[in-house]
């Protein structure tokens, strides 16, 4: 059904789409094509959440000549009015003639309905190009929108012994100078970072992205378009300080409670969500899951936390990619380890993996990993 020029101007819309990876939260990465007579008239990929969307890029650049054209767009057209107007009905107005669709968008408030719009108004329209690169690209938006659940990214920094600090908790710097500044791409690319108060407090971390870095490092961002992650801390205890770093500059910060307190003093920048308590009297990590999901739009969590809930999340199976990077050192057995997990009798016990990247990173090794 689809030819090889088709393939190679979705892939081209798609790379579009990965343009935006940093900036469209909570909305979809989306990239869009028009051609006409084997040319690329117009481009466009959606740049930021509430500004226009990939389709309205390409046509404002095709202008008249997109009548009669073929129309690449990475997810299927809009069909309602959020905070900007369907762009279905603009493909329509445009008078493009065909409009080849990687994927479906599962959002409910779409879900068919763009795809309808179009062939109803006579636009042949053609679905499943390099549908899985799609699916690839937006995996927090799709797990949020199917699941009810982030896409889960826990990052862990080991020694090549697999140890996460010395017998006293000394871990800075275990990494190098390259992997940090890894770890603030990944930070930029997450609609929240997760992270306890033991954890805050051990480093006075921020957990925020530094601005000035990323812009130097990623030259298509431009200066405003980036946004901070939230910050989600179990602080079940109330521990943080609020003169911590955590609280002086950054994104949102979401202190996890098992009781509101309305007596609390808060920055300004902090509030307080409930999270149930298991019947061990632990944080149900997955019904704050499904909170993060449905009430606060995060379509991709990034844990950076210890061994403890590493091990929890990877044992409830929360955890959707393991990104670790190893230095080359060697802690020592008495050093702490990489997660916290119970005593295993059988291999087919432990949790299954399976290597999805492995690159260098400075002086360090980054293993990615999809937990199946």
């Amino acid at each position: 059904m689809f030819s090889a020029s088709d393939t190679a101007h979705m892939a081209e819309a798609l790379r579009l789409a990965e343009l935006g990876r940093y900036t469209t939260s909570p909305n979809p990465n989306v990239g869009a094509l028009l051609v006409k007579d084997g040319q690329v008239i117009g481009r466009g990929y959606h740049k930021q959440a509430g500004g226009p969307h990939a389709e309205v890029f390409a046509l404002r650049e095709a202008g008249s000549d997109a009548r009669g054209a073929t129309c690449y767009v990475t997810l299927e057209p809009c069909s309602h009015h959020g905070r900007t107007p369907p762009c279905a009905d603009a493909l329509i107005a445009a008078g493009v003639s065909r409009v080849v669709v990687a994927m479906q968008d599962p959002n409910p408030q779409v879900a068919g309905r763009g795809i309808t719009m179009l062939r109803s108004a006579g636009i042949r329209v053609e679905l499943g190009l390099l549908e899985q690169q799609a699916r690839a690209i937006n995996a927090g938006f799709l797990s949020r929108m199917e699941r009810k659940r982030p896409y889960v990214q826990l990052k862990l920094a080991a020694s090549l012994d697999g140890r996460t600090a010395l017998a006293n908790g000394d871990s800075k710097w275990l990494t190098s100078d390259a992997a940090r500044a890894d770890v603030q791409r990944f930070r930029a690319q997450s609609c929240a970072v997760l992270s306890t108060a033991t954890t805050v407090m051990a480093d006075n971390a921020r957990l925020n992205i530094r601005t000035e870095q990323l812009l130097q490092s990623v030259p298509t961002l431009e200066n405003g378009q980036l946004r901070q992650p939230k910050r989600v801390i179990l602080d079940r205890n109330g521990l943080l300080d609020h003169k911590l770093a955590l609280f002086a500059e950054g994104g949102e910060v979401l202190l996890c409670v098992s009781n509101i307190e309305n007596k609390r003093e808060l920055p300004n920048i902090a509030r307080q969500i409930h999270c149930p308590l298991t019947s061990n009297a632990q944080f149900d990590l997955t019904a704050l899951l499904e909170h993060l999901a449905v009430r606060e739009s995060i379509n991709t969590l990034w844990v950076e936390a210890g061994a403890t809930l590493a091990g929890t999340l990877l044992q409830l199976k929360l955890v959707d990619e393991l990104i670790v990077y190893l230095a080359p050192k060697l802690l020592g057995s008495s050093a702490q380890p990489l997660a916290v997990l119970p005593e295993f009798s059988v291999l087919n016990q432990v949790p299954q993996l399976s290597w999805t990247d492995v690159r260098m990173v400075g002086a360090d090794i980054r293993l990615s990993a999809r937990l199946s």
